[in-house]
């Protein structure tokens, strides 16, 4: 059985957390002093060792995409933290930024110790002001405390932080379109190999890594790897921020140890799904997750067991949705979103999530027609492996899950020209904004 844990968002409770003195009085930048006394290359191995995995949704192993990085190419190594957080229903880095931003700093600082970088930058989403706001004071503090600049508590690195407002595009959360909105371009994914680890920005090795993957650096070092290791699973361990929103009693930022089944994260930190309703599906991982249902509310939220249910973990954004709930609505909601984002660069995604709109559209306002079914099935299929990047691949993630586990609900749609009884259009646009700290009084919940 779980527990809810408190090591990234340790600080919450704390009024001026965000402010330097209020992060040195809780212990802040100690684990930075304690990495300064490692050498760079049992850092990479220490971060290896915890298992620390990306937790900005592909859940690459942080301590091997550090070891990409060549050490002798003779250009400068840059760190790139990918704060353009822009997917439906995932608001966890906000809130670590806005409560804890030196948090992130103190991850970076050692982060660039153990990469040998003298430069990064924090691509932060633009809409995210009062982030921002918090983040350019604690880089303020950070530079005149000494903990960013020239030789930085006399170890000799000098470590300089830009923090980039982007323009707001979804397609940025991938690394190499986000490098190329960094470099001044269009925000469009790049084609792979090279790496960015080995070509990133101004074709320099270049580390990008998600905030919430940073700030877990200063907690491995100060507490080691076992310590670590103590939460979570063999293959997914450590500490995990759930964001979680739709129609719960309590929705927000809830940390558990990973593999924590879903079901103990609604009831405990949620207090369940609102009253008088009953789970219908979710999607485990924000909008690009295959959905799953009330079958599977007893899976761990981790990596491994996602994987094992068909689902993905991604972003841990559960997003909850009840009996009265369309899920062809929810489908079309997230359809739109992907079809505005689309960067446009290969054809199966810009086409296709435009016809997959298209038709799901037609069919939720009772026009559809049987053939439609298997034209949503078809395209997906088309669209799913053929586009550029894996914003393709998760534009039709909804729709194949939506038609494994709820196909009766588009053909009762397709047949009746109507939604079957019980189940409406009121709800799905509530839940699906990105907020998380929507509380939908419609239903009668303060």
């Amino acid at each position: 059985m779980s527990a809810p844990v408190s090591v990234l968002t340790q600080r919450f409770e704390v009024e001026d957390a965000h402010t330097m003195d209020g992060y040195l009085r809780t212990d802040g930048y100690a684990a930075l002093r304690r990495a300064m006394e490692t050498r760079p290359t049992d850092l990479v191995q220490m971060v290896k060792d915890a298992g620390l995995r990306g937790r900005g949704g592909a859940g690459f192993p942080t301590g091997v995409k550090w070891g990409f990085v060549p050490k002798d190419s003779g250009k400068p190594v840059y760190l790139v933290v990918n704060a353009d957080e822009g997917e439906p229903g995932t608001f966890k880095d906000r809130e670590l930024m806005e409560r804890d931003p030196h948090q992130l700093l103190e991850g970076m600082v050692i982060a660039a110790w153990a990469l040998r970088s003298s430069r990064a930058f924090i691509f932060l989403r633009g809409e995210y002001l009062w982030s921002g706001i918090r983040l350019e004071e604690a880089i303020a503090e950070a530079y005149r405390e000494g903990y960013l600049g020239k030789d930085i508590l006399g170890s000799g690195l000098d470590f300089d932080v830009t923090l980039h407002y982007s323009a707001g595009a979804y397609i940025c959360g991938e690394e190499t379109a986000l490098l190329d909105g960094l470099e001044g371009r269009r925000g469009q994914p790049r084609l792979r190999p090279p790496f960015p680890a080995v070509a990133g920005l101004y074709a320099c090795p270049t580390v990008v890594n998600n905030v919430e993957t940073i700030m877990n650096v200063p907690h491995i070092v100060a507490n080691g790897v076992d310590w670590y290791r103590s939460m979570g699973t063999e293959k997914s361990p450590g500490p995990k921020v759930f964001c979680v929103s739709g129609e719960v009693v309590r929705p927000g930022n809830f940390e558990w140890p990973m593999g924590t089944p879903a079901r103990q994260i609604l009831e405990e930190s949620c207090g369940g799904m609102l009253p008088g309703r009953t789970l219908k599906f979710w999607a485990p991982g924000g909008s690009s997750t295959p959905l799953l249902t009330a079958d599977h509310i007893d899976v761990g939220m981790d990596f491994e067991s996602m994987t094992e249910a068909g689902s993905m973990l991604g972003t841990t954004a559960m997003m909850m949705y009840s009996d009265a709930t369309s899920v062809v609505e929810a489908c079309l909601n997230w359809m739109r979103f992907y079809e505005h984002e689309s960067c446009g660069k290969c054809t199966p995604c810009r086409e296709g999530t435009f016809w997959l709109s298209q038709v799901l559209e037609r069919i939720l306002e009772g026009r559809g027609v049987p053939a439609d079914i298997e034209t949503l099935q078809q395209a997906c299929e088309q669209i799913f492996g053929r586009a550029f990047c894996a914003l393709g691949d998760g534009a039709t993630s909804s729709i194949f899950s939506g038609l494994k586990y709820f196909r009766d609900e588009f053909e009762h749609l397709v047949e009746h020209g109507r939604l079957p009884d019980g189940v409406s259009t009121d709800h799905a646009g509530v839940v699906t904004d990105n907020s998380g700290r929507h509380r939908p009084t419609l239903f009668g919940v303060a």
